[in-house]
């Protein structure tokens, strides 16, 4: 059931907080931003004067009601959101706030129609030039898509969607005009179902190998048709018991790259997962486990229990990090987990894995958002 607001409110994204921030490794004198909480896009419900339009209905991480937000939803989101599946219908992928959309054409819509702390009165949609497909590769189904920066239209933003198989699609929005996809193949069929990601640390797109041992770095010079590729090595694998490598043997695994704005900490993600049946005998996917890695420069892969203060959004957007002493309410040293069939926590510390399984039609965490005055 929904928190209603009894009032009409234009938006209730929940309490804004003064977040501190200088850039990294600088010296300079740090300056705070009042920014929204993380949240989730539980759901779209019906508004209640045109059919053609839904409202969102969202959970701000450090909250443990679901709000929901007087802000509409047009009609060619919220029908795919319905009846969503990836790839095919609806969104297909998140960053930043920002959604893509596929259109009929072959272009590629992206737009901030989900984003709670966006105009509700004027979203901004920003059309990318239809997609081109390589030979013997295809465009119908999407890992994710990834942005260079929190804006596409910051100049120097660059769109990445990484398919299922060899492509990997780069564009920069702001050319408008003159806008293309770069188009890359990649050879390694390790990164074939991996997800994109960005590093603002190396200025580079990275892509997770299958099982985590190579990490592939793209961008749009020199390692365009030349990729860096990184080799990890494993460390502290010691303190995991027999047991339950066993369990994580049959599960279904994934991998995710994640940095931290505020540490400088990148971090390796490998997210388990059992198929198990809901009270209506349907599968769903549940999450048995989850390792951290942090990486270093070198390729040293180290699993670790404590990320401190930071707290991890893994969902089908673009995965990111904050502390949790920027927003009261926010417990450290945790993963939150969301997909189309599960979402809750994970306690690093104590390796707790707490979690429900339901059906979410957009399953996007949208990271925290500067309020503008």
């Amino acid at each position: 059931m929904f928190l209603l607001l009894n009032q009409p409110l234009k938006l209730c994204l929940g309490k804004g907080v003064l977040v501190r921030s200088s850039p990294l490794g600088s010296d300079s004198v740090s300056f705070s931003l009042q920014q929204t909480p993380p949240c989730a896009i539980i759901s779209v419900s019906p508004c209640p004067y045109a059919d053609q339009i839904g409202n969102l209905n969202i959970k701000n991480a450090n909250e443990r009601s679901v709000t929901h937000v007087e802000k509409d939803v047009p009609g060619e989101l919220s029908c795919p959101l319905k009846h969503f599946r990836f790839g095919i219908l609806g969104t297909i992928g998140s960053s930043h706030g920002w959604v893509a959309t596929p259109l009929d054409d072959g272009r590629v819509r992206l737009q901030d129609d989900l984003n709670p702390a966006a105009s509700y009165t004027d979203p901004k949609h920003i059309s990318l030039p239809p997609l081109v497909t390589l030979p013997y590769c295809q465009t119908q189904l999407v890992t994710n898509m990834s942005m260079s920066s929190s804006s596409p239209e910051e100049e120097d933003c660059v769109v990445a969607i990484k398919f299922f198989g060899p492509q990997l699609s780069l564009c920069r929005p702001s050319a408008q005009s003159s806008s293309e996809w770069i188009n890359i193949r990649i050879a390694n069929p390790c990164f074939f179902s991996s997800r994109v990601m960005f590093s603002k640390r190396d200025g580079m797109f990275h892509i997770p190998g299958s099982g985590g041992h190579l990490i592939g770095s793209w961008d749009l010079g020199e390692h365009k048709d030349h990729p860096k590729i990184q080799m990890l090595r494993f460390h502290n694998l010691a303190e995991l018991t027999m047991s339950k490598l066993e369990i994580l043997h049959s599960c279904s695994t994934s991998e995710h790259l994640v940095e931290s704005q505020t540490t400088g900490e990148t971090f390796l993600i490998k997210w388990y997962r059992k198929t198990t049946r809901s009270m209506l005998d349907m599968p769903k996917m549940k999450t048995e486990a989850l390792l951290v890695f942090k990486l270093d420069e070198e390729g040293n892969a180290f699993y670790t229990e404590d990320i401190g203060d930071l707290v991890i959004f893994l969902s089908r957007a673009e995965p990111f990090c904050v502390p949790a002493s920027s927003f009261p309410g926010m417990y450290p040293n945790r993963v939150e987990i969301f997909d189309v069939d599960e979402i809750g926590s994970v306690n690093l510390a104590t390796c707790t894995v707490s979690t429900r399984n339901s059906t979410f039609n957009a399953p996007y965490y949208i990271p925290p958002q500067n309020i503008e005055h």
